[in-house]
């Protein structure tokens, strides 16, 4: 593990980890680790959650499409039997 340190120079973030570490007793360390990590998980399920509603989406748009359209969209006729321009 390489020594880091994190210096923060916010004197409200200072106060608001000295409350939650009061709070829970952890150590402020461990309540800063804590929230980060709840954080990344929050993004992690919103991102995902994002995923899921476009890929709900783009299912419903393939469902609309006629195979007429699907041959319209079609890009094969741009490339060769070795996938080079033609």
């Amino acid at each position: 593990m390489v020594d880091v340190s994190l210096n923060i120079k916010n004197e409200h973030v200072h106060d608001l980890v000295r409350q939650a570490a009061e709070r829970t007793g952890l150590s402020q360390t461990s309540v800063v680790e804590e929230a980060i990590s709840q954080l990344l998980r929050r993004l992690d399920a919103e991102q995902e959650e994002r995923r899921r509603r476009v890929d709900e989406i783009l299912d419903d748009m393939r469902d609309l499409l006629t195979d007429e359209d699907r041959a319209a969209l079609s890009t094969d006729f741009l490339y060769d039997e070795n996938g080079l321009p033609a």
